[in-house]
């Protein structure tokens, strides 16, 4: 091993160590901080079939960086020719080095290969991967000069606004930028002393020789190369520190993930893995309608994961957010945003003893053989939608009940959005009660909130629907007939529904039965929030209905006749800021039924 050994070479084995010993520290710490019902999934998982997908998806977003490229295709190919770059320059490197005749192969061998060998000619195509490691050399730098571009001018990269870093942020960012062009100094050194270059560094040693006197290179090839393991260790020294602890996290997060783990209502281990897997890339920035509405860029996920990473305790930025889940949709490592927002929102429970006492007088239906049909708070302020509903299971001969016709029951979301988490659960126990006596078939709901909160914190043992997949459904098997009338008609995807459901396509389903439809600016993912939300309690009303006209221009790009929406809440917005019409789907299909 001494063979291949050069006092250059210790700070690179050096932040190895260290590098290598803090993270395994870390992961283990943060491990045994999993709950017990995570690690029972884990030690139940770890070996199954579902290892496959995990490695896959590891492979697309850790190495080719799919999710951002879809989003914004130059930032896509920036992270992509670093990351991947550089593991093809480890791995080729490897395999040059394993197939070189030697007497040891010290794992450092393969950083500084170069160095180490003079000749071309070692083994059978050693030209080949010679080159083939120039080429790789200039993928990856080229990622550093848009990382550049990016930090001097981020809209060049179709950004915006570029993310403000912490000091482990900017050593580690300055030592990555540094690596590649000293490595590029380094070998092209050493090809103008031994003419052992690629068709890149070749050219380069040649250019070097013709401008510079004999033996410049011999002068100051030891200290490139220096320099090159100095980078290399002190980005592995502030690594585990910063943003870039996300290229080995992020690893594992899917790999969790894929398992089947989850976040909680309470901060666990697995937390600790989304918020060092936040590689703080700023997309989630851009598409905030605070940012984008109110100029309010200091609160976005990316700054509250840093802030709870680094252990900076800021209500401020873990209440205003209006948990729409456009930061969420554009997460490209799927860090389940609102769960954690949700978490630090946990408010100090108190005693609900006597709060729900209304419920114990709403009297469980006898639904046996019928539908109930929950219209939720917001409904019963925008009384046109339960109506349209009355009408559409009368057209469709449906048997109903509906549960909260005579008093208004909550469904719990909006406590618990705001971190009332014990007094939501104790309100989803009434309600549960309630629904199961009843022995109704199938829940359908008209409020996006609702559905959201009987779909994923409820545990009914029936089908819950929203209204608008359950009309569809009615449309598709003929139990009602519609007409399509001349009006053009645009669909404002919900967030609840849209981002919070996936429910995209059944709408549209509906509104091409009965309407012409066009399109939004923005649509389907990419929808905008309406902006009059539970979410938020700290921008004031005029705040609130600058996001909900940003929503309205956005909708007006084809200039349509009749905006539809899902969403009471929605459609109670809009209906105060546009002398178009504003319909609820459900109304649309009760005026155009056959």
């Amino acid at each position: 091993m001494l063979d291949y050994f050069h006092p250059f070479v210790l700070p690179f084995v050096l932040g190895t160590i260290i590098l290598v010993g803090i993270c395994i520290w870390k992961y283990i710490r943060w491990y045994k901080k999993f709950d017990r019902l995570q690690r029972t999934i884990i030690r139940k998982n770890m070996f199954s079939w579902k290892i496959i997908p995990a490695i896959w998806e590891a492979f697309c977003e850790g190495l080719l960086h799919l999710r951002i490229t879809r989003k914004n295709p130059i930032l896509g190919y920036m992270h992509r020719s670093i990351a991947f770059g550089w593991f093809l320059l480890i791995f080729v490197g490897f395999i040059e080095t394993r197939m070189t005749p030697a007497s040891s192969h010290p794992f450092w061998m393969a950083i500084f290969y170069r160095f180490f060998f003079h000749e071309h000619g070692t083994f059978a195509g050693s030209m080949f991967f010679t080159n083939l490691m120039d080429l790789l050399l200039i993928y990856v730098l080229s990622g550093i000069l848009l990382a550049v571009i990016k930090k001097i001018y981020s809209r060049a990269l179709g950004m915006k606004k570029a993310t403000k870093h912490v000091v482990f942020d900017r050593f580690a960012k300055a030592s990555l930028w540094c690596i590649f062009p000293f490595r590029l100094l380094s070998e092209t050194l050493t090809a103008a002393i031994y003419g052992n270059g690629g068709f890149f560094t070749q050219f380069l040693a040649d250019t070097f020789n013709k401008i510079f006197p004999a033996g410049y290179a011999d002068s100051f090839e030891y200290l490139s190369w220096t320099l090159y393991s100095i980078a290399l260790c002190v980005f592995f020294v502030t690594l585990p520190f910063s943003r870039y602890m996300h290229i080995f996290t992020e690893i594992l997060l899917i790999y969790f993930r894929q398992l089947g783990v989850h976040e909680k209502n309470e901060r666990t281990g697995y937390t600790m893995y989304e918020l060092s897997a936040c590689s703080r890339c700023g997309i989630c920035i851009d598409h905030c309608p605070l940012n984008t509405e109110l100029n309010i860029n200091n609160v976005q996920s990316v700054y509250f994961l840093r802030d709870l990473r680094y252990k900076k305790n800021n209500p401020q930025i873990a209440d205003n957010c209006l948990l729409c889940g456009r930061c969420a949709s554009d997460c490209p490592v799927n860090i389940d945003l609102m769960a954690i927002r949700q978490q630090e929102r946990n408010k100090q429970n108190f005693d609900t003893d006597g709060n729900y006492h209304y419920l114990d007088t709403v009297q469980p239906f006898n639904g046996i053989g019928r539908v109930g049909y929950f219209g939720g708070c917001m409904s019963h302020l925008t009384p046109g939608i339960p109506e349209a509903m009355k009408a559409i299971f009368e057209a469709a001969h449906e048997r109903y009940w509906y549960i909260d016709e005579n008093r208004t029951i909550c469904c719990g979301r909006p406590l618990l959005q705001q971190g009332y988490n014990q007094q939501a659960a104790d309100l989803r126990r009434k309600v549960t009660e309630i629904i199961k006596k009843s022995k109704i078939t199938m829940l359908i709901t008209s409020c996006p909130i609702c559905y959201q909160s009987f779909k994923k914190e409820y545990k009914l043992p029936i089908p819950v629907v929203h209204h608008t997949e359950y009309i569809a459904k009615l449309i598709e098997t003929g139990r009602i007939s519609v007409r399509q009338d001349d009006l053009k008609t645009v669909y404002h995807d919900p967030c609840e529904l849209g981002r919070g459901c996936g429910i995209y396509k059944e709408p549209r389903q509906i509104l091409k039965a009965t309407t012409h439809t066009v399109k939004a600016k923005q649509e389907g993912e990419d929808s905008v929030c309406c902006g009059i939300t539970l979410g938020d309690t700290l921008i004031d009303i005029e705040q609130q209905t600058k996001i909900r006209d940003a929503a309205i221009e956005n909708l007006m790009y084809k200039k349509p006749d009749v905006i539809a929406t899902a969403c009471p809440m929605c459609k109670k917005a809009f209906c105060h800021a546009t002398t178009l019409q504003v319909k609820d789907i459900a109304e649309i299909v009760k005026e155009n039924l056959r």
